[in-house]
């Protein structure tokens, strides 16, 4: 395994002194107020060139922001979508394709890969061989294949590899995380994790050619028909982001819908995945023997990312928006609601002229920070390949389990 796997495990308080400080207004003073990435490299003067792939998501990240990092390339298939690139980020280079920058351009370091799902493994193999460093949106993969070629092509480069999961820096999970090294759950014996994300009317979702389920063309995006457990990383980024555990088993089901209006529709009819399902859920067990319930959800009245923590001496319960807050439940001090942390306001942890809120919970701003970071500082990003497939490979392996009733099935384990 990699290093700094224990990172995340580590508990510099104890217990005792964890409980004690819990709930009181000393806790400002404990790293649960202050632990959130790694300390921006102030004294470096070293420069990042970045390029930037995709002109929908890509738009929404702060490269520019970071005063170690210039936005010196960017590309996107679609004409409108690389002007917004170029008007976010003062880039004048812009690229028809990633093939052209990978043959033209001379002055990129590193390349943000924020194209369709199915192509991330691919362009990030591409950004490999050229030489680049790559960070990536989510899912690092498609397959247990793709996840095999991502190790070699890291491996070959010598470049380093991060995934942009946004849970990972979502504010109550980086409380959660802090928590956890503090000792705080005592044994973090089981999770649960979701991602809901409603498609909404049924009718309309077909209708609407300007929904992200369509191209700019018309054509059917990459988005149509997509198995919801071949997008797991928002809901397992709430487990491998606080314990750094790895999922070995798991056992899936999903919910295909009694009516032919379920059954007959065309996102799950007429698919290029042989997707037949709207809803997927997994129980999966962990290496330290632990407990985790996974769910994704594209048909349901909800949205959004959560989780809930449970250990032996605390059990913690994220946010819903519009619902409740955060609680935290302590053995010996009952129950408390929490005001989580702003952490991207905290002095130290991100440039100032990043400290801001940002998309997905505020993480976007801690992702690209920490990426340029590792980069300055030589050393492999927190959410390095080893963590994202920890993320990915078990929502793919929870899929072929659920196309099979359930039969509970291994998980392979991937060293980025």
């Amino acid at each position: 395994m990699l290093p700094n796997r224990e990172s995340l495990s580590e508990s510099p308080m104890s217990r005792r002194g964890f409980l004690e400080f819990t709930g009181s207004a000393a806790l400002a003073a404990t790293g649960l107020t202050m632990v959130a990435s790694r300390a921006y490299p102030a004294e470096s003067d070293k420069k990042i060139r970045i390029g930037v792939v995709g002109g929908n998501f890509g738009t929404e990240w702060y490269w520019h922001e970071h005063p170690n990092c210039a936005v010196t390339g960017v590309t996107d298939l679609w004409p409108d979508r690389r002007k917004r690139l170029v008007d976010t980020y003062h880039c004048d280079k812009a690229y028809d394709s990633l093939e052209t920058m990978v043959k033209e351009a001379d002055d990129i370091d590193a390349v943000a890969v924020f194209s369709g799902a199915p192509d991330h493994a691919r362009h990030a193999r591409m950004c490999f061989d050229r030489g680049w460093h790559v960070i990536s949106a989510v899912p690092a993969c498609m397959s247990l294949e793709e996840a095999e070629m991502l190790v070699e092509a890291k491996r070959k480069s010598g470049r380093q590899y991060m995934m942009a999961e946004t849970s990972w820096y979502r504010q109550p999970v980086i409380y959660a995380r802090n928590l956890h090294r503090a000792a705080g759950f005592g044994e973090l014996y089981y999770s649960e994790v979701e991602y809901y994300h409603d498609c909404g009317d049924l009718k309309r979702c077909v209708e609407n050619k300007k929904s992200r389920r369509y191209n700019p063309d018309g054509t059917r995006s990459w988005r149509w028909g997509l198995a919801p457990f071949h997008y797991p990383t928002h809901s397992l980024g709430c487990l491998v982001a606080v314990s750094d555990e790895r999922i070995v088993k798991v056992s899936g089901l999903g919910w295909r819908g009694d009516s032919a209006e379920y059954r007959d529709h065309p996102i799950v009819a007429e698919n290029v995945y042989a997707n037949p399902f709207w809803s997927a859920a997994s129980m999966m067990l962990t290496d330290r023997g632990h407990m985790c319930r996974c769910n994704v959800f594209w048909r349901c009245v909800a949205g959004g990312e959560r989780a809930q923590w449970f250990g032996d001496r605390a059990t913690l319960y994220m946010p819903v928006d519009g619902v409740h807050g955060a609680v935290e439940a302590i053995r010996t001090r009952g129950h408390r609601n929490l005001t989580i942390p702003a952490y991207w306001k905290t002095a130290g942890m991100l440039p100032e002229p990043m400290r801001h809120n940002s998309g997905h919970g505020g993480s976007h701003v801690f992702l690209a920070a920490e990426f340029i970071n590792a980069l300055v500082e030589g050393r492999e990003p927190e959410v390095n390949l080893e963590r994202a497939l920890a993320m990915t490979v078990p929502g793919i392996v929870a899929h072929q389990s659920a196309l099979h009733d359930g039969e509970q099935l291994e998980v392979p384990q991937f060293v980025g």
